[in-house]
């Protein structure tokens, strides 16, 4: 049985483990991430790697980064929540491990591992959409990823649907993440909360009594309860995401939506009301075949069986 180590790089985690060729983790590894040090990022991936493949015969490593991978897949240009610039992440852990490593955008990774294992089986045309802090994107096309031709694209969170709107981390304003992520489902919240407290009065309770102090986890447990204004955020976040599938859809197409991350724990909140707006937002609605939005099905471990699975049809 042919073994590959997939590791996903995140801000926070370095998460990694064996898979096999049927996608299953036969073992599985967590480190924190030393985000502000590059070369000991590098390190701590090629610790965990050398750790996972004692006594193993592997194949190849596949590491999923949060940040733009070149055409390449061998260098980070970029990564928002961590100090790589320019960082030849292929090169450094290859030399440490004396392995085959290849480089993949984190939420390529886990649209990838969605379409071979996860929701989207089956699928030749699918867009991953990952709801989290801000939004990611990956897209399958005839059965294969779509990365653009330097390796970039899928930045689905950038689209700017609101000119001079909302300031976004990119540097640009307007874009769809501030609109639709799981940021935006607090800012929405806490301005509903500072305006109308009469509507948040579970929610400022859960919160401490305090709009400045609601996180992501206070509103959904205020939702759950019936809050109004939790209820109200969720209901905008799912609108602005249904609105940004119809877009997408207008443009690649697909055979169906996977929707993942962080927010989609939450799912049965606002999962029934963008597919609502994904419906009536469609352009041609009526006369053509409507793609499916699906939530993913591999939870966090999406985008190491996908960086896996890269690794293995290098």
């Amino acid at each position: 049985m042919a073994l590959t180590i997939g590791v996903d790089i995140g801000g926070t985690k370095v998460a990694a483990g064996v898979v096999d060729e049927d996608g299953l983790i036969i073992e599985h590894a967590l480190r924190p991430t030393p985000a502000e040090n590059p070369d000991q990022v590098a390190n701590t991936i090629g610790d965990v790697i050398l750790e996972l493949s004692k006594d193993r015969e592997i194949e190849a490593v596949g590491l999923g980064a949060a940040g733009f991978v070149d055409e390449t897949r061998s260098i980070v240009r970029f990564a928002p929540n961590l100090a790589w610039r320019e960082e030849a992440l292929q090169k450094k852990v290859s030399d440490m491990v004396g392995l085959p490593v290849v480089v993949e955008n984190d939420a390529n990774a886990m649209a990838w591992g969605e379409a071979r294992f996860g929701a989207g089986r089956g699928e030749t045309h699918l867009v991953c959409v990952t709801v989290g802090t801000g939004i990611g994107g990956g897209i399958v096309f005839d059965g294969s990823l779509y990365r653009g031709r330097w390796g970039m694209g899928a930045e689905l969170g950038h689209m700017q649907v609101v000119p001079d709107g909302r300031l976004c981390g990119c540097g640009n304003l307007g874009c769809w993440e501030r609109y639709a992520s799981g940021s935006a489902l607090v800012m929405e919240a806490k301005l509903i909360a500072e305006a109308e407290p009469d509507r948040a009065v579970k929610l400022l309770e859960i919160a401490g009594g305090t709009p400045g102090q609601i996180e992501g986890q206070e509103v959904t447990e205020a939702a759950r309860q019936g809050d109004p204004a939790a209820l109200a955020a969720f209901s905008s976040m799912a609108r602005w995401i249904g609105q940004g599938l119809a877009d997408l859809a207008a443009v690649l197409d697909p055979g169906c939506f996977v929707l993942g991350g962080g927010v989609s724990r939450a799912a049965d909140l606002w999962i029934d009301e963008t597919r609502e707006f994904f419906n009536t937002h469609l352009s041609g609605r009526g006369h053509r075949p409507l793609a499916e939005v699906r939530c993913a099905e591999l939870g966090p471990s999406a985008g190491l069986v996908g960086a896996a699975d890269l690794a293995r049809r290098r």
